[in-house]
């Protein structure tokens, strides 16, 4: 199991949860404070290096795509203890759907891993040749597993779904999710930017009301790509973590088989991978980053 750093201290807030990325605290009203730390997680470990400004670029990122979007959403507030100004919101308490809700438009990733393999993705048959980029007839919903940390997120079928939140919360999952990824999808090509795949997690209030949740369509949840450097068949540059995960896979002499701990970033690393966040929010939203 891999243990994130330790929560900061947040005075009338109580710690109760962390992930990779955020620190989840209760409120003396009740509500919940979600805190995006700086922290990077490559192949399933927090990595000792973080990343200058990613948190408050992940909220800020997330608070602009829910105001474009017509579905509910968890937010109540922005107004936040100044320990976390910036890179924290007051969200409502729901009941999660244990399920990652992933839309495809692109063949990257584990989707084509399981491509390769078996010429399908999470149940789904696909057409023969396509390669690494190779954009998608339509887009398609390939849910996974929400796995605890340091575990890995598993492909799942539709079916295994419906066993787990049943047919009618299912279908309405996947109808939502592929909904929002053609919207979000279709703004980021007017700005230049083709959303390969996202992933998104959803939660249900005391009345029933499907709610969208946790950060939305951000550079750790989303592979962003430059569409006039798309081309299929070979790996795409990105305005993501990808710049993380090539340099430990072909650059830092890390084994990701050995079990060891990923070695700290290089310098240049850090430095391209804040600016690819910042520039993936300022080309989406048209708005300056300010820090």
């Amino acid at each position: 199991m891999i243990i994130p750093p330790q929560a900061v201290e947040i005075p009338g807030a109580k710690h109760i949860h962390s992930g990779k990325v955020r620190d989840l605290y209760e409120l003396e009203s009740g509500d919940l404070l979600m805190v995006a730390s700086d922290r990077m997680s490559a192949f399933d470990w927090i990595l000792d290096t973080p990343i200058p400004d990613k948190g408050k670029v992940l909220t800020a990122m997330s608070l602009w795509w829910f105001e474009q979007l017509d579905v509910p959403n968890h937010i109540l507030s922005t107004d936040v203890p100044a320990e976390v100004a910036g890179r924290a919101v007051v969200c409502e308490r729901l009941d999660m759907f244990p399920v990652e809700c992933v839309a495809r438009g692109y063949l990257s990733g584990s989707g084509l891993l399981d491509y390769n393999a078996t010429g399908e993705v999470c149940g789904i048959p696909l057409r023969d040749g396509l390669v690494e980029g190779s954009r998608l007839d339509e887009p398609i919903f390939t849910p996974a597993t929400k796995a605890d940390l340091g575990e890995h997120d598993e492909n799942v079928s539709y079916d295994a779904v419906v066993a787990t939140v049943g047919a009618e919360i299912a279908e309405a999952l996947r109808g939502l999710t592929l909904d929002i990824y053609r919207e979000a999808h279709a703004r980021a090509e007017q700005r230049g930017i083709i959303l390969a795949d996202t992933k998104f997690e959803f939660g249900a209030r005391p009345d029933g009301t499907i709610v969208l949740a946790d950060e939305v369509l951000t550079p750790d949840s989303s592979r962003f790509w430059p569409a006039d450097q798309w081309q299929p068949g070979k790996q795409q540059p990105s305005y993501d973590k990808q710049i993380v995960r090539d340099w430990l896979q072909f650059e830092s002499g890390w084994d990701r088989k050995s079990g060891e701990a990923p070695p700290p970033l290089s310098d240049e690393v850090i430095a391209r991978t804040r600016a690819a966040y910042i520039n993936a929010y300022e080309q989406l939203t048209g708005e300056k980053y300010t820090g």
